[in-house]
């Protein structure tokens, strides 16, 4: 049997009945679409990060787009976010027309440099998009200072931080707003594709809910544009529901397996992800990092273990973005982690056993470099 970095089976095994009931609650219910479990869970979860509202939509992608639209961003726009990132962020700032803008990222956590920011603004630069990635926060009070300095807004990338803490505060409820990925592997998952956003601010609320409904506020009649067919279904509302109150089970377990990973790989060579100040890590990913890392992949597939990448291409190098004009060298501490970096397997159903396998083959195939 071949071990991957993700695997939902055992977890749908221990909460299939439950699964099950809420696909029977919905079936039951007489509405399928924008009902009573869309509500409640909207509501449940913006309870959760202690903002006014959350904004139910169909997948990550669209809760980015929808968020930068709903803050007033658009063509001729500039957005400072970083390249190490799945393509999904970037791709946002493109659909709404604003051109993507990047600082590059720290050695020690891989996430935005935010002593590079002011150094990338222009007058043209409307918002700060940082990506709370694998599962951690980026210091928000230096890019938050810099945001008030130039007026800008900040729009919390949270897709991969469900439950992640920065300083005592939730990811998501620290920016203008935040967005959120409900795809199957994140911490919190649905079955297929969902999202969110979350805001205090009334105004980029009542735009949220025409922009996710075609631009309509009243039922047939378009209030303004434009308008997307962007709507969490019932079914995966009321399934995240449930989930969502087993979130703090999830994160547990991802903690218990990244602990077991520190203590198994200790003295290896691998670069293991450290926690970095003030942060309370949900470890949607436990990336580690080895100049070797080709060999090293290459290698664990004698022993049935193919292992993932997030992300070996930074998005500056991308031939889709490249009349955006980066060079390779452009980023360099993103371009070197990009060569180094690799992802070992993580999720919250994840067996001693099968975290043994990786861990006793790792040790092997590095032993022999």
């Amino acid at each position: 049997m071949v071990t991957r970095v993700w695997d939902y089976l055992a977890e749908y095994e221990a909460e299939r009945e439950d699964v099950l009931d809420a696909v029977d609650t919905v079936f039951r219910s007489g509405t399928l679409v924008l009902g009573e479990s869309v509500r409640n869970f909207e509501r449940e979860y913006a309870e959760r990060h202690g903002v006014r509202a959350c904004v139910s939509v169909d997948n990550g992608t669209n809760a980015l787009v929808l968020a930068l639209r709903a803050l007033g961003i658009g063509p001729g726009d500039e957005v400072v976010t970083v390249s190490n990132t799945a393509a999904p962020t970037v791709v946002a700032i493109d659909q709404v027309g604003a051109t993507p803008v990047f600082a590059d990222v720290r050695e020690d956590d891989f996430l935005m440099d935010t002593g590079q920011v002011a150094e990338v603004i222009t007058p043209n630069t409307k918002c700060l998009l940082p990506v709370h990635l694998y599962g951690q926060c980026v210091d928000m009070a230096p890019l938050q200072a810099v945001a008030n300095e130039h007026g800008l807004v900040v729009l919390e990338d949270c897709a991969q931080a469900h439950g992640a803490l920065h300083h005592g505060r939730i990811a998501g409820s620290m920016g203008a707003s935040g967005a959120f990925s409900f795809y199957p592997t994140k911490v919190l998952g649905a079955y297929g594709d969902g999202g969110a956003v979350i805001t205090s601010d009334a105004e980029v609320e009542a735009k949220l809910r025409r922009l996710r409904y075609y631009g309509m506020k009243d039922r047939y009649y378009v209030e303004s544009t434009p308008g997307y067919n962007s709507r969490l279904d019932e079914v995966h509302a009321e399934i995240l529901r449930r989930k969502l109150r087993r979130l703090d089970d999830y994160l547990k377990a991802r903690r218990r397996v990244a602990r077991r990973y520190a203590e198994g790989l200790a003295g290896t060579g691998l670069v293991l992800p450290g926690v970095s100040e003030g942060n309370v890590h949900s470890y949607y990913l436990y990336v580690v990092r080895h100049p070797s890392r080709d060999l090293i992949l290459d290698r664990l597939k004698a022993y049935d273990i193919e292992l993932n990448v997030s992300y070996r291409w930074p998005v500056h190098t991308m031939s889709g973005f490249a009349h955006l004009g980066y060079r390779q060298g452009s980023l360099p501490v993103t371009e070197r982690l990009a060569r180094e970096i690799f992802s070992l397997p993580m999720y919250a159903s994840l067996s001693e056993g099968l975290q043994d396998k990786v861990i006793s083959a790792l040790r092997e195939v590095l032993a022999l470099l």
